[in-house]
């Protein structure tokens, strides 16, 4: 996976300057950043309830053992 680099970045920045112009750009960057954190949110939730349905899954194959207590001679 390519990562983005400091001249790409400023090349979109720049872009994006001209065509939202300066007073909508902070707008657009904040909400760009909640789009970013929902979609990682909801990456995470979706993980752990896979997590969840694997732990489900597994349970009933796992041989259940109960402990055994062990008397005590005094």
């Amino acid at each position: 996976m390519h990562k983005i680099g400091m001249t790409e970045l400023l090349i979109v920045l720049a872009i994006a300057l001209v065509i939202f112009g300066p007073k909508a750009l902070p707008k657009l960057g904040r909400s760009i950043g909640k789009t970013i954190g929902m979609f990682k949110k909801g990456i995470r939730e979706d993980d752990d309830a896979e997590e969840d349905e694997e732990d489900l899954s597994a349970k009933p194959a796992q041989a259940k053992k109960q402990p055994v207590e062990e008397a005590e001679d005094k």
